[in-house]
């Protein structure tokens, strides 16, 4: 394991705390010191593999340019992430995706650290910080269409189960744009090899544009 990827999971159980935070936290800080430049801090997995394939198309590898990729596991941990790699903790560069429903809780935190004040969407945007309309797979399902996004599935060999969800009596009514939405967090990994999936379909005109955004800002 690489040292961005030690820090990422040192960061990951500091923020937890509990036990092995102190252990951790002087991992973290070893390691901050050895070529780590940014933090970028997202909600889930998912967003994790989407950034970084874009990165992949894009001819970058963000570990050899020492920004680190770390999933918050839900964005109510935003504040405990902040404390530990922002001002009050290691005061390295940030930056960060959020889904819209979590964004008052990034711009309430944020504020809270002393990285700014009274922070609106461009504000955010600024700092490095992005938000999703409503979250990444709607973003992605948007930029490639729904036709684009069966074909991804399709490719994955997943169209029969796709079918067998949208029968599903809660599902039938429903856009097919909500189904594939649905269908991406149904099982525990889908999310991230969807995000995988669709981003290495994009159209490089479609890039979701807090993807892009993110990624131009690291």
């Amino acid at each position: 394991m690489d040292e961005l990827r030690r820090f990422g999971l040192a960061l990951v159980a500091w923020a937890a705390g509990g036990a092995g935070a102190g252990a951790a936290a002087t991992v973290a800080r070893e390691l901050a010191g050895c070529g780590v430049r940014m933090v970028v801090l997202v909600e889930g997995s998912s967003d994790q593999v989407a950034l970084e394939a874009l990165a992949t198309r894009y001819g970058r590898d963000l570990d050899a340019e020492g920004v680190a990729v770390v999933p918050l596991g839900g964005a109510m941990s935003i504040g405990r992430f902040l404390d530990v790699c922002g001002p009050p903790g290691l005061g390295l560069p940030l930056a960060g995706l959020c889904d819209i429903g979590e964004e008052r809780h990034f711009r309430r935190h944020l504020e809270r650290v002393g990285l700014g004040s009274g922070l609106t969407r461009a504000g955010l945007e600024t700092l490095g910080f992005h938000v999703c309309v409503a979250d990444l797979e709607d973003e992605l399902i948007r930029a490639l269409g729904a036709e684009g996004v069966q074909q991804v599935i399709e490719a994955q060999g997943e169209m029969r189960p796709f079918h067998t969800f949208q029968g599903q009596p809660a599902q039938r009514e429903r856009p097919v744009e909500h189904q594939l939405r649905r269908f991406m967090g149904t099982h525990s990994g889908r999310k991230a090899l969807y995000a995988q999936a669709l981003v290495a379909h994009l159209d490089p005109g479609r890039v979701p544009r807090p993807l892009e955004r993110l990624l131009a800002h690291v």
